[in-house]
C-alpha cells in the first residue's frame, strides 16, 4: 500500500477486529512462472490461535485454487477490505476541492499450511455455524455428515500464521473535527454517498483519538 505513516494500524488488536467484522479474503499470490493469482474465499480468525501478537486465520479454497497459488509452498498475500467510501469535497470547508476515498484495509503476508481432511471438514462445519448463528433456523454440515464430507472433498483446508501484516485506517484524520462531523453526518444521510458503515468506523477511531 501507499507509504502513509499518519493512517498506520500497527496494533494486532485492531488487525484481529477487521478480519472479525469482514471474512471475505482475497487471496494474492506470484506462483513461479504462473504471474499473478487472485481468488475470494471466507476466513475466520483462529481465536484460540490470535494471543499477544499472533494473528491466525482458517479457510479453505475450492480445487483446483489450491494448485493454482502453490499454498504451502510460499507466502502469500490475503487482502481484507474493511468498510470504504467516497468522501465528497462537498462536505469540506469552502475552496477545499479534492476529493478522496476513505477505507480500512489490511494486507496480511504468511505460508498457508494445509489442513488434513478432518481438519478441514471441522473448520467448514464452523464456517457454516459461524454464520447460520444469526438465521432463525440455522441448518449446519452435522445434519448430513456423509454428504457433508464428499463436498468437503472439493475444497482444501488451509491456515494462515501472519508473520507480517501493513494496514491502514484513512478516516480524515488530516482534517479539522467539525469537517469530520460533517462528514460522519452525511454518511449517515440519505445521500448518494450514504455509508452507516464507513460514519461508525470513522467514529468510533476518532472517538478513541480524542479520549
Amino acid at each position: 500500500m501507499r507509504h502513509t505513516p499518519h493512517f498506520l494500524v500497527t496494533d494486532p488488536d485492531e488487525v484481529r477486529r477487521l478480519i472479525r467484522e469482514n471474512p471475505w479474503v482475497t487471496i494474492v499470490s506470484s506462483p513461479p512462472g504462473s504471474g499473478i493469482v487472485a481468488s475470494h474465499y471466507a476466513f475466520l480468525l483462529d481465536e484460540a490461535a490470535s494471543t499477544g501478537d499472533e494473528i491466525v486465520l482458517v479457510g479453505h479454497v475450492g480445487r483446483p485454487d489450491e494448485r493454482a497459488h502453490e499454498l504451502g509452498q510460499h507466502e502469500v498475500l490475503l487482502i481484507v477490505q474493511g468498510a470504504h467510501g467516497y468522501i465528497s469535497p462537498s462536505w469540506y470547508a469552502e475552496g477545499d476541492i479534492i476529493p478522496t476515498w476513505n477505507h480500512v484495509t489490511a494486507h496480511l503476508y504468511g505460508t498457508p499450511e494445509i489442513l488434513t481432511d478432518e481438519q478441514n471438514l471441522a473448520a467448514l462445519a464452523e464456517l457454516t455455524d459461524h454464520f447460520e448463528q444469526h438465521v432463525a433456523e440455522p441448518r449446519g454440515l452435522h445434519l448430513d455428515p456423509e454428504y457433508s464430507r464428499r463436498v468437503a472433498l472439493g475444497t482444501v483446508g488451509v491456515r494462515v500464521r501472519v508473520t507480517r501484516f501493513d494496514a491502514r485506517a484513512k478516516l480524515s484524520q488530516n482534517k479539522p473535527r467539525e469537517v469530520v462531523e460533517r462528514i460522519v453526518a452525511e454518511l449517515e444521510g440519505d445521500g448518494p454517498y450514504n455509508h452507516p458503515g464507513l460514519a461508525r468506523e470513522m467514529r468510533r477511531h476518532h472517538d478513541a483519538r480524542d479520549a
